[in-house]
């Protein structure tokens, strides 16, 4: 059974930086599709970045210019460079990942909390 490991949340002050990583826990042979959503309290998740196996890169309007969406294909891993973070940024991070069988896999969420 395949599940998504991720690191990387914590406490940051607002202009600070996070990476957060996820990777699968058992063997996928290829992952087409690879993204990472946010929820904040009491709002709807909402996707934040994707990737395709290709490198094509999607970004939410509020993160453009500050984070940076990245995957390792070897290491079957997406990354989430997350710079000039601000307190709205603060949100429980998901990744999510589409095998090419057509399974789809959540991560646990990692909480990334913004504040001084």
């Amino acid at each position: 059974q395949v599940q998504l490991v991720e690191s990387g949340g914590g406490l940051v002050q607002p202009g600070g930086s996070l990476t957060l990583s996820c990777a699968p826990s058992g063997i996928i042979i290829s992952i087409p599709y690879m993204a990472w959503y946010r929820q904040a309290p009491g709002k709807q998740r909402d996707l934040v970045a994707d990737i395709t196996s290709g490198g094509s890169r999607n970004y939410a309007d509020s993160v453009k210019g500050r984070f940076t969406i990245s995957r390792d294909n070897a290491k079957n891993t997406v990354y989430l460079q997350m710079n000039s973070l601000k307190p709205e940024d603060t949100a429980v991070y998901s990744c999510y990942i589409l095998s090419d069988d057509g399974h789809g896999y959540w991560g646990q969420g990692t909480q990334v909390t913004v504040s001084s």
